[in-house]
């Protein structure tokens, strides 16, 4: 083997080795934050305080409330809002701004910069359980919320600390 054909292997070796010690580098220098979607389901009131009586107030009681995290704007136009059983609400030429909320209501209403209405006159959001996805406009998935009951704890008695009295010494009353 030749001086030449030696140099050439040995740069050929050291080339390759920066070039995999450059892109095991690369992804170590990364934002090591997680990424957080600047445009997610905040809240949600699944189940509208009082009696379910069907009334326009009742249903607009029951909302899902969309946050954009971020500073710029987004258009929301086409995204969609659904439950599990596939009743879903359409944007329609609605841009949420930066650091911006919108409440989305079951009911009939007029809508507003801070609220969206669905026009239903029916519930959408189960009481006992459901899921809200938020998709994109290209069907993408954004954001879900699992809908569950808040538990309530049982009605019993609480329990005490057994009595524990110490009699080991003597002429000690109590």
């Amino acid at each position: 083997m030749t001086v030449s054909t030696t140099t050439r292997r040995l740069t050929a070796t050291v080339l390759s080795a920066a070039a995999v010690t450059a892109a095991i580098a690369v992804p170590a220098s990364a934002d090591p934050r997680p990424h957080r979607q600047s445009v997610e389901i905040s809240r949600v009131q699944y189940d509208s305080p009082g009696r379910d009586d069907r009334s326009n107030r009742s249903l607009n009681q029951e909302w899902v409330e969309i946050t954009n995290n971020g500073r710029h704007g987004v258009n929301l136009d086409g995204w969609t809002l659904s439950d599990a059983d596939g009743h879903t609400y359409t944007f329609d030429h609605y841009r949420l701004s930066g650091r911006a909320t919108v409440r989305i209501h079951t009911g009939v209403g007029r809508d507003s910069r801070t609220d969206l209405f669905q026009d239903r006159r029916a519930y959408v959001w189960n009481n006992d359980r459901d899921r809200a996805t938020l998709r994109n406009d290209h069907g993408r998935f954004i954001d879900a919320h699992l809908l569950e009951p808040r538990p309530h704890p049982p009605l019993t008695e609480p329990e005490l600390p057994p009595l524990a009295w110490d009699c080991s010494s003597p002429g000690e009353r109590w």
